[in-house]
């Protein structure tokens, strides 16, 4: 005690450190000549030494014990409990959405009254003497619309093919029976989708845990702190897991954030709880790499691990066969041969599938026959639409790692035509720097040429060279030379895409960009940038071709997408660009080109939500988007000289749209004064209108119209949720407030200055929202207009 109470007393008197450095207690008890210290490997070692030494040793125990001639004290005897951080909010789907939708000037968009517009940009209108920033479309026949800022949100981006989308006329009678037509397919839709799930959910899967002690001490073999994104994502897997309904979730992550950490942990609850666990994965290579990271995690614990691919010698994966029908085996981990129905497992619990967009049509028609009644895990880097989409509407589980690993930096990408010198001076620099080079090419037939240019153009290379069609050994080879890096070049083709986690490798050189996919340039950028050391991407083009439009937007895509976490937005834009394909194998593609794509999946989402909350007995309608218009005579605009940019600027007027309730609005004004300085008046003027919009929506107030002497307000469809309520308020407001013929509401009041009408209209906009949500029913003589 006497010695706790001193170490104790140290650790007091010890400088503030940030509080991720390490406590040296043994240094720090030397100093202060606290005790005669031995250090120790074992137990054995510590039971050798002297009766009246103080030994540190590393040992697997939580809580210290004592004993007539001994006293053991713990680390947390010692520091005491570890002080949990509160988590961070991750980013959702819904941010990245945001964020991928952003408006260029020249886009196809979509109102949701008036359909198909081209946004030509932002213009500042005066609107009573006031500058009022508002985004212009142009339909056909020359007409234009302004749409204030504030009411932005009505509008989407068309997505997909816009060459064959025509301009709608405003005031035409088109749009609206398209609108009619693709809100009967989509309800067809979201009924056949949720029957789907519903079948799903039917069946009964095992509920899977493992002990906490134990769990931890596996999690804490994970050599790298977790990110926020991954922490929320093992909590929600392993409570699918113990749910007793079958998992299927869907986890999406940037390459390197950390996927196969999370597959780790479900696995060893799934093993613990005594069922066996299927990984699935679309190459021989990242098989290879699994089979390393997943025995190198279990090892020294009882769970059995073997690997499936067409390494395997045939006795050898005969003997798997049998071992999994027997159940000796634990973990298998396997190419698309695990699908096979010679394949036949004792007790499978947990299938867990990496890359699931490198699967054909007749793997996944074989996972959905195995998955009826298991936990399945898909992890995926840049899911494909029909996925994607599927998982936004609410129909799978999705779960989103866009946290960067610490100290991860960006890949730098540059796409350029093909030239010698610059490829020469990009594998010579890496090479200097002792870092190795992977030089990708799209066909099989490109190798020897490419590793000729190495040879010739590089000093003492050590070139490798690996495909599929090489024989199983030759493959093994090359790729165990590079991995422990015995050669410091790779020509190969996109069999490297998926999976590979080489840290010393941070160049590529991509031959023949134009002949890749959007996906597949992303995953194989991924395979380089994996360590602290910032590296960089060339995507070489032919220098006397120039690329098809669709390649082009291609690759200007890949170099926009330069930063951490930008697969989830790949994925949207790879939906953007081809559609969502057949959810259900029925067409729909053609509604999706009548409404756009961004539209069509807000409906959908909506729908889906509707329809379920239906079949659970609750009535909720789909929600109609509309949006009130506010004319109040005051300046609403982010001005340029505080936000100079112009890409930036509507993005911030789309986040301001969209923002819900007082604390998003705070938070965002925080974020605007962090970011550009003191907000102007205009800006706090935006922030209001957006406030009032939100209780105008909520009250069914379509239109409303202040100045100096009062305000008009029009309500939708000229009725009011609750006349009761709103004749009640009337009285209470008398001689200041009258309801007109029309069903319009007048309010008189002295509002000369534009601070006072804007608190004053807000009043008026929260008590009528009150008056509709049925909290109140009368308004305080000190809230009176």
């Amino acid at each position: 005690k006497e010695l706790v109470a001193r170490i104790r007393a140290v650790l007091r008197r010890r400088k503030p450190q940030h509080g991720d450095e390490p406590v040296d207690v043994a240094g720090l008890l030397l100093d202060h000549g606290v005790g005669k210290l031995s250090h120790a490997a074992n137990w054995p070692e510590v039971e050798q030494l002297p009766a009246t030494t103080v030994a540190m040793a590393v040992l697997g125990i939580e809580r210290g014990f004592e004993t007539a001639d001994l006293a053991v004290l713990s680390e947390q005897d010692i520091l005491g409990e570890r002080i949990a951080r509160p988590a961070r909010r991750g980013r959702h789907a819904e941010d990245f959405i945001r964020e991928v939708s952003a408006l260029s000037a020249g886009d196809l968009v979509v109102h949701v009254d008036h359909g198909i517009g081209r946004f030509e940009g932002l213009e500042a209108i005066t609107v009573n003497a006031q500058p009022h920033d508002c985004a212009v479309l142009a339909y056909e026949g020359g007409d234009r619309m302004f749409v204030p800022v504030e009411n932005i949100e009505v509008i989407s981006r068309y997505g997909g093919d816009q060459s064959a989308a025509n301009l709608d006329r405003l005031g035409g009678g088109a749009w609206q029976a398209r609108m009619a037509r693709a809100k009967k397919r989509i309800r067809e839709i979201a009924g056949d989708l949720l029957r789907v799930a519903a079948a799903r959910a039917m069946h009964e899967a095992p509920r899977l845990s493992a002990p906490a002690g134990i769990y931890a001490e596996f999690c804490a073999r994970f050599p790298y702190t977790e990110t926020e994104d991954q922490e929320r994502t093992v909590t929600e897997v392993l409570a699918d897991l113990a749910s007793g309904s079958p998992m299927d979730r869907l986890v999406c992550g940037d390459v390197g954030f950390g996927k196969t950490e999370v597959a780790l942990r479900a696995a060893f609850v799934a093993a613990m709880a005594g069922k066996q666990v299927a990984v699935v994965a679309p190459t021989t290579l990242l098989v290879r790499q699994h089979l390393r990271t997943f025995r190198d995690r279990f090892a020294g614990w009882p769970v059995r691990i073997a690997g499936i691919s067409r390494m395997n010698k045939p006795a050898e994966t005969s003997e798997i066969r049998r071992e999994l029908a027997a159940g000796t085996v634990d973990i298998v981990i396997g190419t698309h041969a695990l699908l096979g129905k010679n394949i036949d497992f004792a007790d499978l619990g947990l299938l867990i599938v990496d890359e699931e967009q490198r699967f054909g049509v007749t793997h996944k028609e074989r996972l959905k026959e195995v998955r009826a009644n298991i936990h399945v895990l898909t992890l995926t880097a840049t899911p494909i639409p029909r996925t994607l989409q599927m998982a936004l509407a609410g129909v799978r589980e999705l779960s989103l790692i866009a946290t960067p690993p610490v100290d991860r930096l960006a890949v730098r990408t540059f796409i350029l035509p093909f030239d010698g010198v610059v490829v020469r001076e990009a594998l010579q620099r890496e090479l200097r720097r002792g870092g190795q080079v992977f030089y990708v090419c799209p066909r099989i037939a490109d190798l020897d040429q490419a590793a000729e240019f190495v040879r010739a153009n590089v000093a003492e290379p050590n070139v490798a060279v690996a495909h599929g069609q090489m024989p199983s050994a030759h493959l093994e080879t090359a790729m165990t030379a590079f991995y422990e890096g015995a050669c410091n070049v790779l020509v190969a083709t996109n069999i490297i895409e998926s999976g590979l986690d080489i840290p010393t490798a941070n160049t590529m050189i991509v031959h023949r960009a134009d002949m890749f996919g959007l996906s597949e340039l992303y995953q194989l950028r991924g395979r380089i940038g994996r360590s602290k050391t910032r590296a960089y991407a060339y995507l070489t083009i032919p220098a006397t071709r120039m690329p098809t439009p669709v390649v082009e937007k291609r690759l200007r895509v890949m170099q926009s997408l330069d930063g951490l976490g930008a697969g989830f937005s790949l994925a949207s834009h790879d939906m953007d660009i081809r559609g969502a394909g057949n959810l259900l194998g029925a067409e729909q593609s053609g509604h999706i080109k009548e409404v756009g794509f961004e539209l069509y999946q807000r409906m959908l989402e909506e729908t889906v939500a509707a329809v379920r909350a239906a079949e659970s007995g609750e009535v909720v309608a789909t929600a109609d988007v509309w949006s009130p218009q506010i004319n109040v005579g005051t300046a609403v605009l982010i001005p340029e000289a505080y936000v100079p940019d112009l890409d930036v600027r509507l993005g911030l007027y789309r986040r301001v749209a969209e923002l819900s309730g007082a604390a998003a609005i705070e938070s965002f004004a925080a974020e605007m004064i962090d970011r550009f300085g003191p907000l102007p008046d205009e800006v706090e003027h935006l922030l209001q209108i957006v406030a009032i919009k939100q209780a105008l929506h909520a009250a069914g107030v379509e239109r409303l119209d202040a100045g100096p002497r009062g305000a008009t307000l029009h309500f939708r469809d000229d009725t009011f949720a609750d006349p009761a309520g709103l004749v009640r308020y009337l009285s209470t407001v008398a001689g200041s407030a009258k309801l007109r013929p029309d069903h319009s509401l007048v309010v008189m009041a002295d509002w000369a200055r534009a601070a006072d009408r804007l608190k004053g209209v807000r009043r008026i906009a929260v008590d009528l929202a009150e008056i509709v949500r049925g909290a109140r029913t009368d308004v305080p003589a000190d809230r009176r207009a």
